[in-house]
């Protein structure tokens, strides 16, 4: 199981129950190859969507996972994801539903709480909630976690979720450029390093082909993890995203379907 939980990870890292997801949901465009130049990089502001994913394993199709992002009050907003299992997955009911809430300040995410509830039929149910509190500065998890873990963590000022580091990532992209995140998620404090890179690729996904260019994560250092996006610069969600471990694909997100200003 912890395995097949790692995809999930890799797309947001623990976060609260999900909301319902948007029903109504608007294939693709079928053009051709999207003009990443024609879109401006600077100042991209957040605006709500929903895409789905599919979740492919050595070419064999294990799910779909869901993001929506969608504001809640004021300048508040909320991230959820949920994951579904299907074929190999679905024989042990492998279900996900994450949140992160957060403030915009600027163009900078603050995270506020977050939640992860992962039940699978053969190992139970497990959840676990986070709290960032800014006026004491400080984060702290409770529910399934490691008693090591449910220690109040001092919180710094770009401090980032899992899940909301994707989501800078795409707004961040840059060609060539270097991005550097602190991520602090269910009482772990590690950071994050991403490389992009300096030349747009096409990339053809489920028949559909995307410029983007390759975000690379860089700082793995003494694990054979990676983690690989491929984005559009302006967009607002990864074209792709692919976990490799030993040198080898292991799980691999390709977008499905994606709905600008989706909302519940």
């Amino acid at each position: 199981m912890r395995n097949t939980l790692r995809i999930a990870l890799s797309l947001a890292v623990l976060a609260l129950p999900a909301a319902a997801i948007a029903q109504s949901q608007v294939a693709l465009p079928t053009q051709t190859t999207a003009d990443v130049s024609a879109v401006a990089p600077q100042g991209h502001a957040l605006t709500p969507f929903v895409a789905q994913y599919k979740v492919v394993r050595g070419g064999v199709s294990l799910g779909q996972a869901t993001l929506q992002v969608h504001p809640t009050q004021g300048n508040r907003w909320q991230a959820d994801l949920r994951m579904r299992g299907t074929g190999v997955m679905s024989l042990v009911g492998i279900h996900i539903d994450s949140s992160s809430v957060f403030d915009l300040v600027g163009e900078r995410f603050r995270p506020i709480s977050q939640a992860t509830t992962r039940r699978a039929s053969l190992f139970g149910s497990k959840q676990a909630v986070g709290i960032y509190d800014w006026t004491a500065r400080t984060a702290k998890w409770s529910g399934d976690v490691k008693e090591a873990r449910r220690r109040p963590v001092a919180l710094q000022d770009g401090d980032l979720n899992g899940l909301l580091i994707n989501l800078a990532v795409v707004r961040d992209a840059r060609p060539g450029a270097a991005l550097s995140y602190r991520f602090v998620d269910e009482g772990r404090v590690r950071n994050h390093q991403y490389r992009v890179a300096s030349a747009p690729e096409v990339i053809t996904v489920n028949g559909l082909e995307y410029q983007t260019y390759r975000v690379t994560r860089t700082d793995a250092g003494h694990t054979s993890d990676e983690t690989v996006l491929w984005v559009v610069p302006g967009g607002d969600t990864p074209i792709r995203m692919l976990q490799r471990e030993d040198g080898k694909d292991m799980y691999d997100l390709q977008l499905l379907e994606y709905q600008k200003g989706a909302t519940p």
